[in-house]
């Protein structure tokens, strides 16, 4: 996929991300993916400097079947086997979204910062933005 390195501090994240998300679709990235598995959508979020208010990196791509023949131009990341704990998230995007994260920060999950995911499957992006979406986030624990 593709990627930006960002940060909660100042809600950098709040602009860093949607232009990740408006370039993905401008550049029509999910066409440039050889070897998808499926038409979902992954957002990774990796290489956390500490926690979730310091520096990390976003990628927004889909899973591949292998990392032949892909475009050099593209991020290219592995995700471990890792433990998670299931969020859902179901309603107007992105408040819902951002809600669903605010709820995760406020927790008390014993975080892993490896990668955090959220999943958003074909119909996300087929409704109108004004109509809820479902999403998960799956966010890696000890």
């Amino acid at each position: 996929g593709i990627k930006v390195r960002t940060t909660n501090e100042n809600m950098q994240a709040m602009k860093d991300i949607p232009a990740l998300w408006e370039r993905f679709f401008a550049e029509n990235i999910l066409i440039k993916i050889a070897n998808k598995i499926d038409d979902e959508i992954l957002m990774i979020y990796t290489n956390y400097e500490k926690d979730f208010m310091k520096p990390y990196d976003c990628i927004l791509g889909c899973r591949v079947s292998s990392f032949e023949n892909l475009s050099a131009d593209l991020v290219l990341k592995e995700i471990p086997a890792l433990k998670y704990a299931l969020n859902e998230v179901k309603g107007i995007l992105p408040n819902a979204l951002i809600e669903k994260w605010q709820d995760i920060w406020a927790s008390d999950l014993d975080r892993a910062y490896i990668a955090d995911i959220e999943i958003y499957g074909r119909e996300s992006f087929q409704t109108a933005p004004t109509e809820p979406k479902e999403l998960q986030i799956l966010v890696s624990i000890n």
